[in-house]
């Protein structure tokens, strides 16, 4: 061998192949190929330091914490039946809900149209205080 200062073997005990650009594993320090790096190629006893992933309610979209050694579904689950948020009814709300307060008007609009005279709301088509026969202070006197 030519260069035998060149490399590391893999620190993997059934591989120990020589490599020439090792790797090393950013959790328990150790030098493995390419075929080992990940770290369940080399059953790495420090990942859980590194591969920390957070489960997220499917319902509510909120992220759940889990504690070392506990199952994340099992985690996630308990939260869905306890502490999630998610209401149903929410996603059917009603948009347009403020009604008409015109005598014989079925209207109901996405905003509210507060009249200033009489603090009444209205749809888009009464609300003008001629349309509605407002009884505020500052009546128009014409239609103009």
């Amino acid at each position: 061998m030519e260069l035998p200062w060149l490399g590391e073997h893999c620190s993997e005990r059934a591989c120990k192949q020589l490599d020439f650009l090792p790797l090393k594993c950013d959790a328990c320090g150790e030098v493995f190929c390419k075929d080992h790096i990940r770290y369940d190629d080399h059953k790495c006893s420090s990942a859980y330091k590194k591969n920390v992933q957070v489960p997220v309610c499917p319902l509510c979209n909120t992220p759940i914490p889990v504690q070392k050694g506990e199952i994340p579904d099992v985690v996630v689950g308990a939260h869905m039946d306890k502490d999630c948020k998610y209401n149903p009814a929410q996603q059917k709300q009603k948009i347009f809900t403020n009604k008409c307060l015109k005598p014989g008007c079925k209207r109901k609009e996405m905003m509210k149209l507060l009249c200033e005279g009489c603090g009444g709301n209205f749809c888009i088509k009464h609300r003008h205080p001629l349309d509605h026969d407002c009884k505020g202070s500052s009546h128009p006197t014409s239609r103009a």
